[in-house]
């Protein structure tokens, strides 16, 4: 059963990272920030075995890394 919760959570996040990957109207910030989301959720999904709240937490915290890689200083 964990299997298949980790195979849907890696599926979805890897249709949002590719279909977030078309969007050349975005800034670079707005990018890493959308690609820290993605890693963060897969990360979060591996480490908690497929949890929701891992994943979501994980977004959530990739999506804070990547927004704050390229700030300016």
């Amino acid at each position: 059963m964990k299997t298949m919760q980790f195979l849907a959570v890696s599926t979805v996040a890897a249709a949002v990272l590719l279909g977030l990957g078309g969007c050349d109207t975005m800034s670079t910030r707005d990018r890493n920030t959308a690609i820290g989301a993605g890693v963060g959720a897969v990360g979060g999904a591996v480490l908690t075995g497929g949890s929701a709240v891992g994943t979501i937490g994980g977004a959530a915290v990739g999506g804070l890394i990547g927004n704050q890689v390229d700030k300016p200083k």
